[in-house]
């Protein structure tokens, strides 16, 4: 119940368009009843089994008081015109009636809909918002296609079920109590009767319900991993082939799939007993309130008349179609409650890198950047940084080398605030990182990775990814700079060229200038590059190579690289391993000590 309310929260906005769809339900309903109320004492009178009203009762709001006056009225057309035209004024009214009841049935899905639709709408939004917020440890300790089936399938799976749920909780307790009150008004006895034996039949449904939901969530998670073998497989299909695990891949998705199937069997084959259950308890019901209340007629039971009974069955068969549907929804909603349980998991987790509620504006680098007595470490414990000390000054380009796991890409990442610092603390300008806003920190940082990241837009949207207000000209002298206006010129349809998924539709090279433009054009004062062209081949690592060398011009650069050749004229070298500065110094320094730097270098030369 909690986490239902926890998404009835996103439907407060609509609260006015709920009053009227529930407005129009009771019209909707009042209509169908008293059309079934009228329909036997209108025959009664058309057929001479009652006389009807001789003086004129009156029109009167008031169930007694219609009956009376539509008895009246249809006597007089009986006595001036005739059986055959009375008949035909009752069959207009009861199509009347069902005309206005459809209609206001209408007019409360019409008023229910942005109900439905904007609650989903402002779920995914929420989503997809958390998402940019969520800290980078949430994506690499969790696997893609998992994130985005919770994204995509759960969200629709509450679309499905619970908004199903939620509109026919606005529906048909109103169809149930309005049938409900009319049933009281013959026969308070017999509708006593009937309240007694109904929670027998919501006992039972209630039980398979819940099996349904431990099921569901199972399935939610099955689908998870299928997507994301299918994310990995796409992504990775040069590998696919060049490995020749084709055949394996098709065992593993197939015996994922196959899991997967037996699983929706199974719960699909517990939906499928929703309707036909509950239809068949509900008609159980039925005989049982034929049996007692037709017991009761044949006793002579002065509290129940023939006609009131046949009433009384007619309105209270119109409660087990609404009866059927919350029945069919309360299964649904186990498994939707399934799907919300994994989007809760994304909603709630845990923003680390939190804002100060009093942080202070940065604009400028003004002289250094201080990591004191850093350590560091991810979830699970394990130690990735001990004490380090390092002093980054405005102008100077710092080179992080090492072995891989040293802990270079965990540095560079708490630059922008990735992550936090677990001991020490770490300084800009001499205050500390977690004191200014984490927009504008960011905002001082541009990064140039080893992994060109691209999107399926323009180059020239790529260029000017995340800033607003940019002119051509802007942009055009950017990828000069980055060497990648030639290439630019002569796509077909020039910077408005799709690029496609991942820019694949680029060279390698290509990627990577495009990346440098980026950076070029949002002219940061400070520069991290992650191995911008460790994946490159001979020529384009030269292209790329030029481009950042003028990026990099007037700038503060923190440089991390496995080609050591390229680092060879950085203002100061820092060699890590284990967690830990083993090493620093200029190129020069580091060769004449003979340590660990020498000898990556040495294997370098010889590789």
């Amino acid at each position: 119940m909690k986490k239902l309310n926890s998404l009835l929260k996103y439907a407060r906005p609509y609260w006015g368009n709920i009053l009227l769809n529930i407005l129009f339900n009771i019209i909707s309903n009042v209509f169908s009843v008293f059309s079934m109320a009228m329909l036997f004492p209108f025959l009664q009178v058309l057929f001479k089994q009652v006389n009807p009203p001789v003086d004129d009762p009156g029109f009167h709001v008031s169930v007694n008081g219609l009956l009376n006056y539509f008895n009246y009225k249809l006597g007089v057309i009986i006595n001036e015109q005739g059986a055959v035209q009375a008949l035909v004024f009752l069959c207009l009214c009861v199509l009347v009636l069902f005309f206005l009841k459809n209609l206001a049935r209408f007019a409360a899905l019409y008023f229910v809909a942005p109900m439905r639709h904007g609650v989903i709408r402002n779920i995914r939004n929420n989503i997809f918002n958390k998402i940019l917020v969520l800290p980078v440890s949430f994506f690499t300790e969790g696997r893609k296609g998992d994130i985005i089936s919770r994204c995509t399938t759960d969200v629709q799976e509450i679309d499905w079920s619970i908004m199903n749920f939620i509109e026919s909780l606005f529906k048909e307790p109103v169809a149930i109590l309005v049938s409900l009150g009319a049933m009281i008004y013959i026969s308070p006895q017999l509708t006593l009767f009937v309240l007694i034996i109904l929670p027998v039949t919501g006992l039972i449904i209630g039980r398979i319900g819940r099996m349904l939901k431990r099921q569901s969530v199972k399935g939610q998670q099955l689908l998870g991993d299928l997507l994301s073998l299918l994310d990995e497989t796409i992504s990775g299909n040069r590998i696919v082939k060049a490995f020749r695990a084709e055949k394996y891949l098709e065992n593993k998705f197939g015996d994922d799939n196959m899991k997967y199937y037996r699983l929706s069997k199974s719960m699909q084959r517990k939906k499928d007993l929703s309707s036909p259950l509950s239809e068949f308890l509900g008609i159980s019901v039925v005989v049982m309130v034929l049996y007692y209340g037709g017991k009761l007629v044949l006793e002579n039971d002065q509290s129940l008349q023939a006609a009131a009974f046949i009433n009384f069955v007619v309105i209270f068969s119109q409660i087990i179609n609404p009866a059927k549907s919350l029945s069919t929804a309360y299964y649904n909603i186990q498994k939707g409650m399934a799907s919300a349980d994994r989007i809760q998991h994304i909603m709630d987790a845990e923003i680390k890198i939190v804002e100060k509620e009093n942080a202070k504006s940065v604009s400028s680098f003004n002289h250094s950047i201080e990591l004191k007595n850093i350590g560091f470490s991810h979830a699970e414990g394990k130690a990735v940084l001990h004490n380090i000390n390092l002093t980054i000054q405005k102008g100077k380009m710092i080179a992080l080398v090492g072995p891989s796991g040293a802990g270079k890409s965990t540095i560079a990442d708490m630059l922008p605030r990735f992550y936090d610092p677990v001991e020490g603390s770490i300084l800009l300008d001499g205050n500390d990182l977690r004191d200014y806003k984490i927009a504008d920190l960011r905002s001082m940082f541009g990064m140039v990775t080893q992994e060109a990241v691209l999107f399926n837009d323009t180059l020239f949207n790529n260029i000017a990814f995340g800033l607003t207000g940019i002119t051509e000209e802007e942009v055009i002298r950017a990828a000069k700079v980055a060497n990648a206006h030639n290439f630019i010129v002569k796509k077909e349809t020039g910077y408005q060229t799709i690029i496609g998924d991942r820019g694949n539709r680029l060279s390698g090279g290509e990627r990577q200038r495009i990346t440098i433009a980026r950076a070029v054009l949002r002219n940061p004062p400070i520069l991290i590059l992650d191995e911008a062209t460790s994946s490159l081949d001979t020529e384009s690592e030269q292209l790329v190579q030029d481009a950042l060398n003028n990026l990099l011009k007037d700038h503060t650069a923190v440089v991390i690289a496995h080609r050591l050749s390229t680092v060879q004229h950085a203002d100061e070298i820092i060699v890590l391993n284990q967690g830990r500065i083993e090493e620093r110094g200029t190129h020069a320094q580091l060769i004449s000590q003979a340590g660990l730097y020498k000898k990556l270098v040495d294997l370098q030369a010889f590789a």
